[in-house]
């Protein structure tokens, strides 16, 4: 953990916080022009979120004192808005539930809260809403207590993918193996192909997303009547390990067999071990290998097959 915080960054932080809290109202007297501050509407989140639930499970969520929590929690009861009871199978637990009327009231607040952020981000560009909600997602993924689970969505490309495949197989494939800008460059002519003369029926692309960022791509396109090809399998470095690869890989066989190819076929190098491990699970064989100079490098050119059959 890095102890050393930069000055600059501490305030740039304490800025933001600043504007964020001013613009979603937190600093008026009452949240959303309701009579309750920001830490009761939580607390009616919790409960209407929860169900019945223990005291002590709402202080340890909340991080409030025992005290403050109590006050709220007898201003709510006198309001009407929960019913509080000892559990029947552990005296020393109290337990905590809305009323019709709390929910009454929490549900009202949610749906002016709702259309708060709706209001908000209607003036704002679709794309920088996009933008607006990655960079929420890395805030509570980095500084938040519970990390997002890991879901991968494969999806076809849009606008602006296809730049982002080019862009990194050149800076990744750079990287990684040294291999020089003509490697971009016919990423960059498979991509024209495919946009160009793109067949639904016997083409296909993916993008895989992972909390709403592409972070893995590939392609199949049409070698000749019998015989699709795969192309441009990429897989981003930090997310790797959650089997995406072999999804796009087994995503893209089907579709081949689908579209009605007899085979299926793929050129790689010797040095990218791992996706030859995908393919060679995939159930691909080696059919033919040479070594050659490409893309400023010496390697082994591999061609890899496999056969649908009947």
């Amino acid at each position: 953990m890095n102890s050393t915080v930069p000055t600059e960054r501490v305030a740039a932080v304490r800025a933001f916080n600043r504007m964020y809290t001013r613009v979603i109202g937190v600093l008026d007297e009452g949240l959303l022009d309701s009579p309750y501050s920001l830490t009761e509407v939580r607390l009616l989140f919790e409960l209407s979120d929860r169900g019945q639930v223990e005291v002590a499970v709402l202080r340890r969520v909340l991080g409030l004192d025992a005290g403050y929590l109590s006050r709220l929690l007898t201003k709510f009861e006198t309001a009407g808005l929960v019913v509080r009871e000892r559990s029947v199978t552990d005296a020393r637990a109290q337990l905590v539930t809305l009323t019709e009327a709390g929910a009454e009231v929490f549900h009202a607040l949610d749906r002016r809260s709702s259309e708060q952020v709706r209001t908000l981000l209607a003036g704002v560009t679709d794309e920088h809403q996009r933008r607006l909600v990655r960079a929420m997602d890395l805030i509570r993924d980095t500084l938040g207590p519970d990390p997002r689970p890991d879901t991968v969505v494969l999806r076809p490309p849009r606008a602006g993918d296809y730049g982002w495949v080019v862009h990194r197989h050149g800076v990744l494939y750079g990287q990684e193996y040294g291999w020089d800008s003509t490697f971009e460059g016919l990423t960059a002519q498979v991509v024209a192909d495919y946009v160009a003369g793109h067949d639904p029926r016997t083409e296909a692309g993916w993008i895989a997303e992972l909390h709403g960022e592409p972070v893995g791509c590939i392609f199949c396109v049409r070698q000749d009547e019998h015989t699709a090809k795969l192309r441009l399998l990429l897989v981003e470095p930090a997310a790797r390990g959650h089997g995406i690869g072999a999804r796009l890989v087994a995503e893209c066989i089907a579709f081949a067999r689908g579209a009605g190819y007899r085979a299926m076929e793929l050129f790689t190098v010797d040095v990218l071990v791992s996706a030859r491990r995908i393919y060679q699970h995939a159930g691909f064989r080696l059919v033919a290998e040479k070594k050659q100079h490409l893309w400023g490098a010496d390697v082994t050119g591999q061609t890899w097959r496999l056969e649908f059959g009947p």
